[in-house]
């Protein structure tokens, strides 16, 4: 955030000023008011359970000279009144953007997708960082809330900002991208994710492609040619369109893919026709694709083909709970994928489970809820069960009433006796895996995040050690 006064936020929000208008803003813009520092402002968002007004106190403890409300607080701090502060917050991180934007020097990449936002971001801000100061958001603030948050992180030294963009809904994409003006669009994959929320894996195409039709003659867009839904949409753009994918022909392209229990290595084919081979330190073929969206918009950004190489080699991890993999000392492999979970991601951890299998491990895949799955979730949890017994994978273990389809897939499958087991709670099915582990066996935990299975696979780790 640059340093502002208050008077002029409160032109900016056209918001009703309470206290002193040349009260200046030096610290970081939060929700939580947990994380303000001295000079911050807190904008005030009314929630589900809680509600932001009843912490402006805590937030001014803590050190915030300001506060976004929609409705005065009884609390000795300025105050902007305005008619909706989540609104307000998206008003304020387009303001930043046109500011930074006016100087010249800010470039904004705008990432959606079903699958891979994330670890996509994290490469993109590996590399970008040894090109030029970059801001990319933590986790995936990637909403209507978290993306203007991670907007409002940069500043006048910003080059690179990395902006990640979830789907909430028609409109929802866009909404994001009218924020932050995005100068690179990436779109990644359309997937089952979220298809029971929106009426449709269609449904979910017309939303991503909200960011292809944001872009700007001046823009570049860059689409996953292995994806037709997401190929289909440079018909949906004013931009310059790449891609990237598996095909020799494409603009970036990855072959010679191979798996191995320490991560994934492939050849990158660079547009100069040249190429790189590339040693992931992160598990699964997915996660290549990825690094291509990465290394192109990279590229476009005056990164280095060795830059680019060495910033991805040395990632170890995509993020925690995110295929984030340890061998403890007692010898078991535990992969904690369960940060979220749809079918896509859940078909692609499990694959690579499998293949780890023909490597000399016992495999056992520990599943739960794929969430927001809507009319599709019996036919979905059903056919991720079968798929767990096709994949030859030595033994499943299914945690949660939501996930139980998943068991009785594999179950009915036929080529299975017993090799399924069902637990409603985390704590059954933990006791059950503490005691079945022994050295060379490779465990994967999966499932959606509000399915709370990370927890589970952070105690398999902690165990041996």
């Amino acid at each position: 955030m640059i340093r502002v006064t208050a008077g002029e936020l409160a032109k900016v929000l056209s918001a009703k000023l309470v206290g002193e208008g040349a009260i200046e803003i030096t610290g970081s813009v939060e929700t939580d008011s947990r994380l303000i520092g001295s000079g911050g402002l807190f904008i005030a968002k009314p929630g589900e359970k809680l509600d932001g007004h009843d912490f402006v106190s805590d937030a001014k403890d803590k050190g915030a000279v300001l506060a976004v409300v929609q409705q005065r607080v009884d609390v000795d701090i300025a105050q902007l009144v305005v008619s909706d502060s989540v609104l307000a917050l998206g008003e304020l991180a387009a303001w930043l953007i046109t500011v930074l934007k006016s100087k010249g020097k800010l470039k904004v990449v705008g990432i959606t997708g079903s699958n891979g936002k994330t670890t996509t971001k994290n490469m993109l801000r590996a590399i970008l960082s040894k090109v030029g100061n970059t801001i990319a958001p933590i986790e995936s603030f990637n909403n209507k809330v978290g993306a203007p948050i991670s907007i409002l992180r940069a500043d006048l030294d910003t080059e690179f900002l990395v902006v990640e963009m979830g789907a909430e809904g028609l409109g929802s994409i866009a909404y994001l991208a009218k924020l932050a003006r995005p100068d690179i669009g990436v779109i990644l994959k359309v997937g089952m994710a979220h298809a029971g929320e929106f009426g449709g894996i269609e449904n979910t195409a017309i939303i991503k492609g909200e960011l292809a039709e944001a872009l700007s003659s001046d823009g570049e867009l860059v689409l996953n040619a292995d994806d037709a839904m997401v190929s289909s949409m440079k018909d949906r753009t004013k931009a310059k369109v790449h891609f990237f994918g598996t095909s020799p022909e494409l603009e970036y392209s990855a072959s010679e893919i191979a798996l191995s229990k320490s991560g994934t290595s492939f050849e990158l084919k660079w547009p100069s026709g040249d190429s790189s081979k590339i040693q992931l330190g992160i598990l699964g073929e997915h996660h290549i694709m990825n690094a291509l969206a990465a290394a192109s918009v990279a590229t476009f950004l005056g990164a280095t083909k060795q830059q680019i190489v060495g910033a991805l080699e040395a990632m170890e991890l995509a993020e925690r709970w995110r295929m984030q993999r340890i061998v403890r000392p007692d010898g078991v492999t535990v992969i904690n994928d369960a940060y979220n979970a749809s079918p896509d991601s859940m078909k692609a951890a499990l694959q690579t489970l499998a293949q780890l299998g023909k490597m000399g491990s016992r495999t056992i895949a520990v599943l739960g809820e794929m969430a927001e799955l809507g009319e599709y979730s019996i036919h979905e949890h059903d056919s991720i069960g079968r798929l767990v017994v096709r994949l030859n994978i030595d033994q499943l273990v299914v945690v949660g009433e939501g996930a139980k389809l998943i068991h009785m897939g594999a179950s009915q499958e036929g080529s299975w006796d017993g090799e399924s087991q069902f637990f409603v709670s985390i704590a059954e099915a933990l006791e059950y895996l503490r005691g079945i582990l022994t050295d060379g066996d490779t465990v994967l935990v999966k499932s959606s995040k509000s399915a709370n299975l990370r927890f589970l696979g952070d105690d398999l780790m902690e165990q041996g050690k």
